[in-house]
């Protein structure tokens, strides 16, 4: 059995980078750039004003009221190129090119305009409502870096410097199934001793929220034949394989034995973990394998913990971790002797506006209704306890 820490150092030793593919700007939502993006030009390109208004030379506007000739008009778009002379002022709109002469934009609440004159009512100084030329981007500078995630939030920057096309991480092919003779399909009504798969959506799902491409495949029974069958057939045009159930140590616990009758390398098999303490983690051909706990708890933290950094590894995303923070526990966690311990909890407003955090109640690692509530883990070192009121640390899911 070895530490979670020692289970990702393993991880982050074995993977290994995919491959880039040059795909669309509209279809890159979700992807991890394979390239920085480089400014092709300055931001803004030209003076421009942050109003709507009259550009006038400063110091005509004192002393105030001040009346001026209007020389022209300046639209985004539609720039007025003239060159201002004294005494003159250019009508302006918000986002407009600031015409040569102008240093100042005076607001149009401000003014008011007349038989081809502008009065300007209250005095302006020079640099007034003008962003300059090249004071938000420089061109050439790096403006999203490899590794970064494309998201609604940054998907303008390389809109606006001409990607078109962009250089992106191929994302990992997933392989998932669940094994185990009491699995049935979420469309069959479970006779007595069965369950559903609901573990192989829930995978599936957090498969495609790390940036992988999951397909689900068949249950595999408590049979051995079938099962190197099925992991045989899994792996032909997967980078990742998913298991779930069959990594203990009872009488069908299967997976173990058939990925090393299949010749698989296994680099661990049990981690001090609670929950999910007998996670493999091995590589068969060119794929690399999970072999998950059945109880879907036990699943969805071993995949949070460490399926998922191997997908973000394989894409050298640059956000690798889940967000680590510290809250208030606003209840007493038992600890375990040998074992971290990662508990399902929901964050909440502590006392004195702090981060707290309530531990959830369940009723073990199969109690995926409850889990289903989380939003973050504690994590109770092993052989620590935690009281109401201790600050722990937290991964946030």
């Amino acid at each position: 059995m070895i530490p979670v820490s020692k289970a990702i150092k393993i991880i982050n030793r074995e993977a290994i980078v995919l491959t880039a593919e040059r795909i669309d700007l509209q279809d890159s939502i979700g992807r991890i750039l394979a390239e920085a993006i480089i400014a092709d030009s300055e931001l803004p390109p030209f003076d421009r004003s942050q109003m709507d208004g009259y550009a006038v030379m400063a110091a005509d506007t004192i002393p105030s009221p001040a009346t001026l000739k209007i020389a022209g008009e300046s639209a985004a778009g539609r720039g007025w190129h003239g060159a201002l002379k004294k005494g003159e002022a250019v009508r302006i709109m918000t986002g407009a090119p600031v015409p040569k002469g102008a240093d100042a934009v005076q607001k149009i609440e401000l003014t008011k305009e007349e038989n081809g004159f502008v009065t300007i009512f209250e005095p302006t100084e020079t640099g007034r409502f003008i962003i300059k030329k090249g004071t938000e981007i420089k061109k050439g500078k790096t403006v999203l870096e490899k590794g970064e995630l494309l998201k609604p939030g940054n998907i303008a920057v390389p809109a606006a410097f001409g990607y078109a096309k962009v250089r992106v991480a191929k994302r990992p092919h997933v392989a998932i199934f669940s094994t185990g003779t009491e699995i049935v399909e979420i469309s069959k009504k479970p006779k007595h001793d069965q369950i559903r798969n609901s573990n192989s959506l829930m995978l599936a799902a957090l498969c495609r929220a790390a940036g992988a491409e999951p397909q689900i495949f068949p249950i595999v029974t408590d049979d051995i034949a079938e099962l190197k069958s099925q992991i045989s057939n899994s792996v032909k045009d997967a980078d990742i394989l998913i298991t779930t159930g069959g990594v203990s140590v009872g009488k069908y616990d299967l997976t173990k034995l058939a990925l090393q009758e299949l010749g698989a390398r296994l680099f661990f098999d049990k981690i001090a973990l609670k929950p999910g303490k007998p996670t493999v983690f091995g590589k068969l051909k060119k794929a690399f394998v999970f072999g998950l706990p059945g109880n879907p708890v036990s699943a969805a933290v071993t995949f949070h913990l460490l399926v998922r950094l191997l997908i973000k590894k394989m894409q050298s995303a640059s956000a690798i971790g889940l967000e680590i923070d510290f809250a208030v526990c606003l209840n007493s966690v038992k600890s375990n002797r040998e074992r971290d311990t990662y508990l399902p909890a929901q964050l909440c407003i502590g006392t004195e506006s702090r981060t707290g955090v309530n531990p959830l109640p369940w009723q073990g690692s199969s109690d995926f209704v409850s889990f289903a509530q989380a939003d973050a883990l504690i994590f109770v070192p092993m052989g620590k306890s935690v009281q109401s009121g201790d600050e722990v640390e937290i991964v946030r899911l």
